[in-house]
């Protein structure tokens, strides 16, 4: 290889030799788009003078600078670096740029990460510019950033582009597709005089320009009060300006859309730019990368405009789904769509309205949001579960571009009607406004039927468990269905209390504390229990994951090794990311749960011990009741009659999500013998990558093959994906995200959603995975979401606070129970505020608060 290339010798294939921003410099330039002439110093220079540097260890950043900056330069490397230099001109001017093979990649940007050296002139200067470079590759920032994107130290090199500066009266940053609101084809222009380092850098507040198909739609003037210019001898500095006016013409502006629509075009993907006008009136590119942080756009599934909702986000699970979790869903929804008599003909392909982004599902709601019904009942059925999206629907609704569209009303009450008819409807709510026994010992036996499906012989052939698992998934969820009509009685009964009484239902939240039947509730006071009556001294002793390899070992104190396996016999099949069938489950992986006794095991409140506020919440409910009857005035009986039917049925909520789960979870172990099996013909690696397949996929690969190439492929794919830091609710087939075209709370409020009354004032506790996370009694929980893996985590906590969910999410519905004050769906909460922070939780108002 070559020491240097000039950058027409450069493109994408290259990427190992001269790095990720030579090689989209030299695609630039082979596609004939306006790029300043440049040579490549490639990496077989870096790999000269880095022989010999660990790549791990401590203080790794640290010795590789000094290693790079104090290493004697090979003559050979520094003639080449010379001649590349000199072949540009007599002592021209150049920008020196660090290009790392780790950079400008789909995935990540890196952008900043390494160090660019501007006006850079004479040969001395440049030689030293480029072991500058060599030597950001180990800043402290890039070090964290390769490591937060699962990027091996070792793998990494580095590359230094010479490009002549171009002596720019105006440069700037432009993105093809707006990086705020995730639009498509919105291009978004920040310019400022000068070079473009000020822009980049945030020295200057840019002129930006907002452009959609050639037309301006936005203009806003910044106050350009810093501009970079280069200095005659080399170098720049800053100098301050009083520019009045925008810096760019509207022709001007068009004339550069224009270019990245061609840049874009040639990447086939958005693009991150930076550009300078040169003194002769030229648009020049010097940069370009992919936008790394627009989400995937999801497949269409129909013409126009298009609406999408996330499944992930509703459940609280913000990290991706792996390919047999995707399958296992697609057959769910299948299973569901046969209710209402639009099941696909492969139960197997899913619903016609799902579909799969970044490894996440994604429903197509675009029907309900252009109909009347579903305009009706979209909101309220937000405001249940999600109560942001709720807000972000009634605004979708103002959007001509999604008009109502008129439609017979026949299709959707037929389609109910078979929906009604088939999990029985009428015939569950008589039972339940007439017997709770009766409505209980139905949901008993609906347990008791889907228990019975899950069982598989083991004698099974690993094509009858495929089969078997596609039945279930299929038709088990319309089973677990058949308990809403229960659930939805209670609840309605409830609002039939707030109308009679004229209390309104956000004040009524005190009557659905500590409500029976809820297999949740009843799993974290087992728990607890567990904890009252097991042997404390390695719980307080020892680290969680010694506990864990001795619950394995079998060599936990007789009493905690009994009731610990009990308790993962009845609750194991849950989990973190329970929802997906391929993550481990707590009686695979039972270090959360161990976790969880041992900060039981700290508590010395009693008032605060779960069975004590359970029984607290139990009285408050009560006197809850008799409050509200008592506004009813002669409507008292009838009211406390709906609130008790409410109560009786209110805990069932979480029964379908729990029966679900221990679906998923009996389809994950018989696939696992599957794995076993393909593991034996060669096909895989290990039983766990079966969870990497579909089951079309598993069901071929009984024929042999070898599917572990696809399977690392998949893997790679779903961890980048588990780095992915943000999860639109909702999404539209342009790449907007509604939510972010909403304008932020005043004065920097944090407002959410109500959830559970009440007011708490303690330390912040930020928490992003709940395993082996630890709550101090009285802390703040502030956390994305949760599902029902974080919950024994409120039992300590004094207060939740949550980036989702609305009013009846999971998270909403435990700390109602627990009494604990709650506000759901903060936007950026885990940002704004911090662990260890005083604040104030109103759960009744909807707000958090700094005291002052």
């Amino acid at each position: 290889m070559t020491m240097v290339l000039d950058l027409t010798e450069i493109h994408a294939e290259t990427l190992a030799d001269v790095g990720g921003k030579a090689a989209n410099l030299g695609e630039l330039t082979k596609a004939g788009l306006p790029v300043p002439p440049g040579r490549v110093l490639t990496t077989q220079a870096y790999r000269r003078i880095a022989h010999g540097l660990e790549t791990s260890g401590d203080d790794l950043a640290a010795r590789a600078r000094r290693h790079l900056l104090e290493a004697p330069v090979p003559p050979d490397v520094r003639d080449a670096i010379v001649a590349a230099y000199a072949s540009l001109g007599d002592d021209v001017p150049v920008a020196v740029r660090s290009s790392a093979t780790a950079e400008d990649l789909p995935f990540a940007s890196f952008a900043g990460q390494q160090d660019t050296f501007l006006n850079v002139v004479g040969e001395q200067a440049v030689v030293e510019a480029v072991r500058r470079c060599w030597a950001s590759l180990w800043t402290d920032r890039a070090v964290a950033y390769r490591e937060s994107n699962g990027i091996d130290h070792a793998s990494v090199s580095l590359a230094v582009v010479l490009q002549v500066m171009v002596d720019a009266s105006v440069a700037g940053v432009m993105f093809t597709a707006n990086p705020v609101t995730g639009r498509r084809r919105e291009i978004v222009i920040d310019a400022s005089p000068g070079l473009g380092e000020a822009v980049v850098s945030g020295a200057v507040n840019p002129d930006r320009f907002v452009v959609f198909d050639g037309r301006i739609l936005e203009r806003r003037a910044g106050d350009k009060r810093v501009a970079v210019r280069p200095l005659p001898a080399g170098g720049t500095e800053r100098v301050e300006t009083a520019v009045s006016g925008l810096c760019l013409t509207d022709g001007q502006v068009r004339e550069l859309a224009a270019l990245g629509a061609r840049v874009e075009e040639h990447y086939g993907a958005p693009q991150d730019t930076e550009w300078a006008l040169d003194r002769d009136g030229r648009f020049l590119l010097t940069q370009a990368r992919p936008i790394t942080t627009l989400y995937p756009l999801p497949e269409p599934k129909g013409p126009g405009l298009r609406v999408y909702f996330s499944l992930n986000v509703v459940q609280g699970v913000m990290g991706p789904l792996t390919p047999m979790g995707l399958a296992a869903f697609r057959l769910i929804t299948a299973g569901v769509a046969a209710l209402f008599g639009h099941g696909p003909a492969d139960p197997r392909d899913g619903a016609p309205f799902v579909t799969v982004s970044g490894e996440r599902l994604w429903f197509d709601i675009t029907p309900a949001v252009r109909s009347r019904p579903g305009r009706v009942l979209l909101p309220r059925l937000m405001t249940l579960g999600e109560a942001r999206t709720a807000t972000v629907m009634e605004r979708l609704f103002e959007d001509p571009r999604l008009a109502r569209v008129p439609v017979s009303s026949r299709g959707f009450l037929r389609g109910f009607g078979r929906f009604a008819g088939r999990v029985r409807l009428p015939a569950r709510v008589l039972t339940a406004l007439v017997s709770p026994r009766r409505a209980l010992a139905s949901t008993a036996r609906i347990g008791e039927q889907i228990d019975r499906r899950l069982r598989v012989p083991a004698s099974a052939t690993p094509a009858q468990r495929l089969d078997h698992a596609a039945w279930v998934l299929a038709g088990t969820f319309p089973r677990i269905l058949s308990i809403m009509p229960t659930v939805i009685t209670g609840y309605a009964l409830f609002a039939l209390a707030s109308r009679l009484s004229g209390v309104p239902v956000n004040e009524m939240g005190d009557v659905l504390r500590s409500v029976p039947h809820n297999p949740t509730t009843e799993m974290d006071l087992a728990l607890w229990d567990l904890a009252t009556r097991i042997e404390p001294e390695p719980f307080r002793e020892l680290p969680v994951a010694e506990l864990a390899r001795r619950y394995r070992e079998g060599r936990l104190p007789p009493a905690a090794q009994r009731g610990v396996a009990a308790f993962l016999d009845a609750y194991g099949h849950r989990g973190i990311a329970e929802i997906d069938l391929g993550v481990p489950r707590w009686s695979e992986e039972p270090d959360h749960i161990l976790g969880a006794l041992a900060n039981y095991l700290r508590m010395d409140d009693g008032d605060r011990a779960p069975s004590a506020l359970f029984a607290r919440g139990e009285r408050e409910a009560r006197a809850a009741v008799a409050r509200v009857a008592a506004r009813a005035g002669r409507r008292a009986t009838v009211v406390r009659w709906a609130l008790g039917r409410t109560r009786a049925y209110a805990g069932l909520r979480e029964l379908p999500k729990f029966q679900l789960v221990k679906t998923l979870a009996a389809v994950r172990r018989s696939l696992l013998v599957v794995g076993e099996h393909l593991v034996g013909l060669g096909v895989l690696d290990a039983p766990e990558d079966v969870y990497f397949l579909d089951l079309r996929e598993a069901r071929a690969a009984l024929g042999g093959g070898d599917l572990r190439p696809l399977v690392a492929a998949r893997r790679e794919t779903y961890e980048r994906e588990r780095r992915r830091r943000h999860v639109p609710r909702v999404l539209l087939s342009d790449g907007t995200e509604p939510e972010a075209l909403a304008a932020p709370a005043a004065d920097g409020a944090l407002t959410g959603t109500a959830a559970s009354p009440g007011e708490v004032t303690g330390p912040a506790r930020v928490v992003l995975d709940p395993v082996g996370a630890h709550l101090e009694p009285g802390e703040i929980l502030i956390c994305p979401s949760t599902d029902p893996g974080w919950t024994p985590l409120f039992l300590t906590a004094g207060g939740l606070v949550m980036e989702m969910g609305g009013a009846m999410s999971h998270g909403a519905v435990v700390a109602r129970e627990y009494g604990i004050p709650a506000v759901v769906g903060v936007p950026d909460a885990t940002h704004r505020i911090s662990t260890g922070q005083l604040i104030t939780v109103n759960g009744a108002a909807g707000t958090v608060t700094v005291p002052s």
